[in-house]
């Protein structure tokens, strides 16, 4: 796409909420971050993380939740509950302005989703209902309590105010405390704030003319709210529809835009949706919004493309897109769109590793696809050029080698990279195959197209030896050389019928109409998972209670439910003992039976492959990245990459 197009689409016309001009259509979404200290305040880190999204283009930025109270925070969130707090975050907006880049603080009060680990006391709600999800018992507010909430939602904003915010976005989506209050499915009170709808609005309504009076009528107010909370009992549509006219039109209290989004903690994969679910899935829901308000709405959800955000703009879906998991992946990617260079947009693949794992852990976010991601505050150190270019290899070409070779041509070195097969990718590149993972792919094939660019020398079908070292001489050696399927010690490993997993899904393996899969990790459940696509039966047996335990909570979720669907026998708590030519002799709970089976697939682990770094010591200097080093997942690989091409 040229320049001209790109800077002539819609995505680059300005927009208006409230008394604010927003210079173009595409927002950072709000996402924790876990990058503010203990007591809410901004660090350099969550600073800097989002100035490098204002310089990447973004028009707005709407921040994570901004806690009104203490108690109300469900991570380590950022908090203006107190003046002390303020300055920081003034620090925070400084920065951001200085870009031409909005900034919006979303202020929220998580309710009884959270637990006493985070907030030290117990939690809160409309109703002493618990969050399913969460599991703690909540004590419902009295009504004195509903009233100081009320008051410290408005000094929150004003607060934001005062540090330089340009508006607030009230967060009644998620499932948090006025979501709970909005809907049946958490609020069974008998009173003034429960029963029917107007019942129900009175708590965001009271808090909305609290924000109004403290903060003035020219401060603008986004209100988040979950079109479909897709849990028995929750709001849909319909109702959110009604809401949002009762937002729009509340007196002198009314919104300046809505933004549409989804589900509670009891359906977390819809908050935060994976790759297994369709780009843009809730973009309809906006448009239904749209068609009863008449300010600006916001829709978001699964869109990682530039094209996708331009669609929904074009056909009147929603006045704004937002991106969150977008914005991780590629800072830039409104710059990059805008001066036409599409394909150097970096997208989001929906892998979820080091966003929601690592948030449900309460750590800082991290991305997979993004190395730099929530270190821009070390940008200085990890982004020079080298003062003496150096002759770097690199062997192994999967995620963290080819991280490490872009690195280490950024830096300006001269690159080489050896991979033994015929391919790019390592195990990675078998991510793609299973069902619904075809987003794996992006990564890989943007990695080749900024190696080509940055003029790395790669080497396919190419085993590097230490005569190749002796020969090339290098500065450095990055070993990133990856794992190997561990072997496990089964009587009758050599039959004809006894294959692995990665040959299986490589297509290199033929199965039958019988299949046991043996090991129930990510690997042996995914494995599981395609060859139900070819229409055979399908068992998985494995030694643990359960399943793809190191998945994603999303993902995992949606993998379960492919192998329910597809009536796959899971045997947990089960091994095996011995493997024979059409079954396999299984043992649990010390009974010994035998499964029929005509393809038996390896999928017990992995193994790290190292056999160069001591026939190479004293030849450069090594370092060892990624499944070389201990297997673990790609978040963990990209990241080292990364590191050993910057310190080349």
């Amino acid at each position: 796409m040229s320049a001209i197009l790109s800077n002539c689409s819609p995505l680059f016309n300005p927009v208006n909420i409230g008394t604010l001009q927003i210079k173009n259509r595409l927002a950072v979404a709000p996402m924790v971050t876990v990058y503010c200290d203990p007591d809410g305040m901004a660090t350099e880190r969550y600073i800097a993380y989002h100035e490098a999204r204002a310089k990447g283009g973004w028009g707005m930025i709407i921040t994570e939740d901004y806690a009104v109270d203490p108690a109300g925070r469900g991570f380590w969130t950022a908090g203006l509950w107190k003046d002390e707090q303020i300055e920081s975050h003034r620090e925070l907006t400084r920065r951001v302005h200085q870009h031409d880049c909005k900034i919006i603080a979303q202020i929220y009060h998580c309710g009884r989703q959270t637990s006493p680990d985070i907030i030290g006391c117990q939690p809160v709600s409309a109703s002493a209902i618990p969050c399913p999800a969460m599991g703690t018992m909540p004590r419902a507010l009295t009504i004195p309590e509903i009233k100081k909430i009320v008051s410290q939602f408005g000094d929150t904003a004003y607060r934001a105010k005062m540090a330089g915010f340009d508006g607030v976005e009230v967060h009644g989506a998620h499932g948090y405390l006025i979501a709970q209050f909005m809907s049946n499915y958490s609020n069974k009170r008998t009173d003034e704030y429960g029963g029917p709808l107007g019942n129900r609005m009175r708590f965001p309504l009271e808090i909305l003319a609290d924000i109004r009076r403290k903060c003035g009528d020219g401060f603008p107010v986004i209100f988040r709210i979950s079109a479909d909370e897709f849990v028995p009992g929750g709001r849909n549509i319909e109702d959110t529809k009604a809401i949002a006219k009762m937002l729009e039109k509340a007196g002198n209290a009314g919104i300046d835009a809505i933004h549409v989004s989804v589900g509670v903690y009891g359906s977390t994969a819809a908050i935060i949706p994976p790759l297994n679910v369709p780009h843009g899935w809730i973009v309809d829901f906006a448009e239904e919004v749209k068609k009863v308000v008449n300010i600006p709405v916001i829709t978001v959800g699964r869109i990682n493309d530039p094209y996708l955000a331009e669609s929904v703009i074009t056909s009147g879906k929603a006045d704004m897109v937002a991106m969150a998991r977008g914005s991780l992946a590629d800072p830039d990617l409104p710059n990059k769109y805008a001066s036409g260079n599409y394909e150097d947009i970096c997208q989001c693949i929906g892998c979820q590793q080091g966003c929601v794992q690592e948030l449900f852990r309460n750590d800082p976010v991290r991305c997979l696809v993004n190395p730099t991601c929530g270190f821009e505050y070390l940008r200085e150190r990890e982004k020079g050029k080298a003062e003496k270019p150096k002759r770097v290899v690199v062997v192994g070409g999967g995620p963290a080698g080819m991280e490490a070779a872009l690195a280490a041509a950024d830096a300006g070195h001269q690159v080489s990279l050896y991979e033994k097969e015929e391919y790019l990718g390592g195990e990675f590149a078998l991510a793609p195959v299973p069902p619904s993972k075809g987003d794996m792919a992006f990564l890989l094939a943007w990695e080749q197209r900024q190696l080509q660019k940055k003029g790395v020398d790669i080497h396919l079908g190419t085993e590097f030896t230490s005569a190749m070292a002796d020969e090339i001489a290098p500065d450095t050696i990055i070993l990133a050389t990856g794992a190997i399927p561990s072997r496990p010690d089964i009587p009758g490993m050599d039959y004809s019928h006894v294959v692995f997993a990665r040959d299986v899904l490589w297509g290199r393996e033929t199965i039958g109409k019988e299949v046991v899969v043996l090991g129930g990790g990510l690997i042996g459940a995914e494995t599981a998972a395609y060859c139900t696509e070819l229409g055979v039966k399908v068992a998985i047996v494995e030694q643990l209670s359960a399943i793809a335990l190191e998945e994603d909570v999303t993902r995992r979720q949606f993998l379960l439910k492919l192998l329910e669907d597809k009536k796959v026998d899971i045997m947990a708590e089960t091994r095996a003992r011995e493997i024979k030519e059409c079954s396999v002799v299984l043992e649990k709970e010390g009974k010994v039976f035998e499964y029929p089976a005509d393809t038996v697939i390896i999928a017990m682990g992995m193994e790290s492959y190292n056999p160069l770094e001591q026939a190479l010591a004293g030849k450069a200097k090594i370092t060892v990245v990624g499944d070389a080093v201990e297997p673990r997942n790609a978040l963990e690989a990209t990241r080292e990459g990364f590191l050993a091409g910057v310190n080349a």
